[in-house]
């Protein structure tokens, strides 16, 4: 039994240091007490504590000097990188080429119910799909699962898929990319995905499902995407509007761009962490 709950121990020791440390509480240059102490003072095993502060030094919070001590680092080691999800697909293919992408899988299937009533296929019609990893410089952040249209996929290559940006290949292909619905939400991590993004088990992962479509209003790709939430973040901008006595808060529009529509009576939600028309990504690269 606790073979299987020092991983998730290690885990809430590593979010309880994580928090201390970004908090200000444990401040740069600090130097933590040594493992046994840290061990005692938590509860667990020694290997638990070691798990635990690894994790903080593979992220940049720490520095381990042997002999010497485990101590805060002053500041990250990368800049945080922003991705302003305003324009949406211009800030996708621009992720796509300051980004490493490792291919997993490609080939073509019959796809599950709910992706063939997205795509609006045909029954037994086969569609294009591909799991990629995305990574930064410190290391991987999004595990990503598309399915095209097979008469589209068809279009380009494993290889070209492989080094390029998959909307940059659909617009060569001959499609008008004309808008998109996602929606955001969290999931845990599976053994498999746990493995690729270099977390635990179990682990919390942003996910994010989005659907694009041409403009003629035709489903060209369905997206369903895993964020480490550790490296990846979403913000909205807004602002206040509305006749007094009815004001509301509403999305920010894009510098250039025409404000966004809202449905009758609808308002934007009060908490900007929300998903919605202007979001940015937030990725440590």
């Amino acid at each position: 039994m606790s073979a299987a709950v020092e991983p998730f121990k290690a885990r809430r020791i590593y979010l309880v240091l994580r928090d201390r440390i970004s908090s200000g509480a444990l401040a740069p240059g600090t130097r933590l007490p040594g493992e046994p102490d840290l061990a005692a003072e938590h509860g667990v095993a020694r290997v638990t504590m070691r798990r635990a502060l690894d994790q903080l030094a593979r992220d940049g919070l720490v520095q381990r000097r042997p002999g010497v001590g485990t101590f805060v680092r002053g500041e990250r080691a990368l800049p945080p990188t922003v991705v302003d999800f305003s324009d949406v697909f211009t800030h996708l293919k621009e992720m796509g080429r300051r980004t490493e992408v490792r291919l997993l899988s490609f080939g073509y299937v019959i796809p599950a119910p709910e992706v063939a009533a997205a795509l609006e296929l045909q029954a037994g019609e086969a569609v294009q799909r591909a799991v990629r990893v995305r990574r930064m410089a410190d290391g991987p952040f999004s595990h990503l699962t598309t399915h095209v249209p097979g008469r589209i996929g068809r279009t380009y290559s494993e290889a070209e898929l492989g080094s390029q940006p998959l909307l940059a290949l659909l617009e060569r292909s001959g499609v008008g990319i004309g808008h998109a619905r996602q929606s955001i939400g969290a999931t845990l991590a599976g053994p498999e995905v746990a493995s690729v993004l270099e977390v635990e088990i179990g682990a919390p992962l942003i996910a994010l499902t989005r659907l694009v479509r041409d403009e003629e209003g035709h489903p060209v790709e369905h997206l369903r995407a895993l964020y480490r939430p550790d490296r990846f973040s979403f913000e909205m901008r807004l602002q206040r509007t509305g006749a007094e006595g009815a004001r509301r808060w509403s999305p920010v529009a894009p510098a250039g761009a025409d404000a966004p529509d809202l449905p009758a009576g609808a308002e934007a939600p009060d908490d900007p962490a929300t998903s919605g028309p202007r979001a940015r990504g937030t990725a440590r690269g």
